[in-house]
């Protein structure tokens, strides 16, 4: 992108050549006059950013509470019309202000950010005039989590941050009416998860929260608003709720919107979520090609385990051999009513490992809470991590495991199956260390903010799914093959969710082909299915985020690895490829290229 550059920079440039003792060549010259302009230009990005970032938050406070950044904790922005067009506003500033730079001179780092800031504006201004989620998603208003922030992290004195919580309560009504009104013929999913995840608000505005403020240090009149606008809060929320209910009704007997989005909507978002440098399309059809490799290794290792586990010959099928194989070995699970605490002591066995073989360096002053999931972001995923912001340097990061405990017997006993003895430990790798846990701390300690704010999907979920495979072949759980064969079994579910996601919302796979798939292709457990499905029905694009990250990252070590041949360190290439941030991949790759 070819920019005029501005004449001062150019007069500058040029005043600090004519003020050299020296005569030096014109070559020399125009050397270091493009060198005094791509030095101002990227002098001018960094200002730029940082503009962009402090007007951003003025736009999405909610957003920048997340990111540990709390200029704005009082206010709870009302996702009205009048809203929309100042964010869209914001969004037309910012594309014509990029304009002015000319990316060639630029950094590689600054680059990447420019390329960031890009996706995020144009995804963002897709996303209300094109997706428009807005209208038919009513779980996209829930106000707990923000509250939840606030009132659980210790990053202010708690009078403080009380404080901030009575204020963001007053627009708690007017929030929920702007949703209200916004809401136009709704997927009947979306609308079911709006109701339960908005029940799940109340346990964050609970009682143990009146009884905080009444032994706080607010005044008496403080305390008294306090009750005044919770109270209303929790009408407003109980009036959404009801209004979701009746509308659920309504949906389930006069037809809902399909929760598809069809082939043109997802390969936009595709695009814009993944940022992978190939079409939805392309990687389904890689998808479909890694899944029957993966099978014919899960078949390998079920010849050499078979007599190990069962006098019978071996069924002729090999899906079924594999099958009956997973089966026999899955019952070897943790008890149900265990299962949060096996999640949290296999922790520092998985630290261990990590320190002893010099995987990663492990921050030991961020440590990991293990929790159950709070109930207000509750009904999606089983296991998930939630990481402070960059401003949020000294704030927890919690493993969230959701217990078991209302899951009826079959489901539990299904769901342990799923998670047993080997892919539990497959689970807490990717979730936690080096998985996730690890990426999110490194990626608070990125130098660019932006990297860190704007986050790459791919990059983040395809470095889980990464971490599990690198553990395994640096001989975590001595290349038991019966780890093997599970972690392939967990690895089999990555490249499903591609083949899964793109079927279910492009294809129109129906419930009964997307269970036969996952079953029965990919070794799953009823529930584990049932799960995915829900899951699949959601959320679109983000399931296959983890398998385009993996391979994206696991190549690019691979061929640095084939260059750099005995001088290849693992800890060093994880380490430089984490110091980048959440940024994709492809720019990752660039930038550790041209350093090779």
């Amino acid at each position: 992108m070819k920019k005029l550059l501005l004449p001062l920079t150019i007069a500058l440039a040029l005043g600090g050549l004519n003020a050299c003792q020296s005569q030096p060549s014109p070559e020399a010259k125009g050397n270091q006059l493009i060198t005094a302009i791509k030095t101002e230009q990227n002098q001018q990005f960094q200002r730029f950013s940082q503009q962009f970032i402090d007007e951003f938050w003025k736009q999405a406070p909610t957003y920048a509470l997340y990111s540990g950044y709390h200029k704005y904790d009082a206010t709870l922005e009302i996702p009205d019309a009048a809203s929309r067009t100042a964010i869209l506003a914001f969004i037309a500033k910012y594309q014509g202000l990029l304009t002015a730079f000319d990316t060639d001179a630029l950094t590689p780092a600054n680059l990447i950010d420019y390329r960031l800031i890009e996706n995020q504006l144009a995804s963002s201004k897709w996303e209300i005039n094109d997706f428009k989620s807005w209208q038919w998603d009513p779980s996209n208003y829930n106000v707990a989590g923000g509250f939840a922030q606030i009132i659980n992290e210790n990053y202010a004195p708690q009078d403080e941050r009380l404080r901030s919580v009575l204020a963001r309560l007053e627009n708690v009504p007017a929030y929920y009416q702007a949703a209200k009104a916004n809401i136009s013929h709704p997927t009947l999913e979306h609308t079911q998860l709006a109701i339960l995840q908005n029940q799940g608000a109340f346990s964050v505005l609970s009682d143990d929260l009146q009884k905080t403020v009444a032994d706080s240090s607010l005044s008496d009149a403080e305390k008294q608003l306090f009750n005044q606008r919770l109270s209303a809060a929790k009408t407003a929320i109980n009036d959404y709720i009801s209004f979701l209910q009746n509308l659920e009704g309504q949906l389930q007997q006069q037809g809902a919107r399909s929760f598809r989005i069809g082939e043109k909507l997802y390969e936009q978002k595709f695009a814009y979520d993944i940022q992978s440098g190939m079409t939805a399309k392309e990687l389904y059809e890689k998808a479909l090609s890694d899944k029957e490799k993966v099978q014919r290794e899960m078949a390998k290792l079920t010849d050499k385990l078979w007599s190990k586990y069962f006098t019978s010959a071996k069924p002729a099928d090999e899906k079924l051999a594999i099958r009956q194989l997973i089966d026999k070995l899955s019952v070897n699970h943790v008890k149900r009513e265990n299962f949060v605490d096996e999640v949290r002591k296999q922790l520092p066995q998985l630290i261990q490992f990590v320190n002893d073989h010099h995987l990663v360096t492990l921050d030991k002053d961020k440590p990991l809470v293990v929790r159950e999931t709070p109930a207000y972001f509750g009904g999606v995923a089983g296991a998930s991590v939630s990481a402070p912001g960059p401003y949020d340097k000294g704030g927890n990061t919690y493993y969230n495991v959701t217990p078991l405990d209302g899951m009826s017997e079959a489901a539990a006993e299904s769901y342990l199956r799923e998670y047993n003895h080997w892919v539990l430990q497959i689970l807490n790798i990717h979730e936690a260390i080096p998985g996730h846990y690890a990426q999110l701390v490194y990626a608070n300690k990125s130098p660019s903010l932006i990297k860190s704010l704007f986050g790459n999907g791919a990059m983040i979920e395809g470095w889980a799914v990464y971490a599990e495979r690198m553990m395994l072949e640096e001989g975590y759980g001595n290349f038991e093959p019966e780890l093997w064969l599970m972690y392939y079994k967990w690895n089999l579910r990555v490249i499903c969710n591609t083949i899964l996601d793109y079927s279910i919302q492009v294809k129109g796979m129906t419930k009964e082909q997307a269970m036969t798939l996952m079953t029965q292709e990919a070794f799953q457990q009823q529930a584990e299915a049932e799960g995915k499905w829900r899951r699949a029905t959601l959320s679109q694009v983000q399931l296959t985020s983890y398998y385009a990250g993996f391979r994206a990252i696991y190549d690019l070590r691979d061929e640095i690895k084939a260059k750099e041949g005995k001088q290849f360190n693992l800890e060093q290439f994880n380490e430089q490829f984490l110091s980048y941030g959440s940024a994709p991949v492809k720019y990752i790759r660039q930038l550790m290229l041209q350093q090779k």
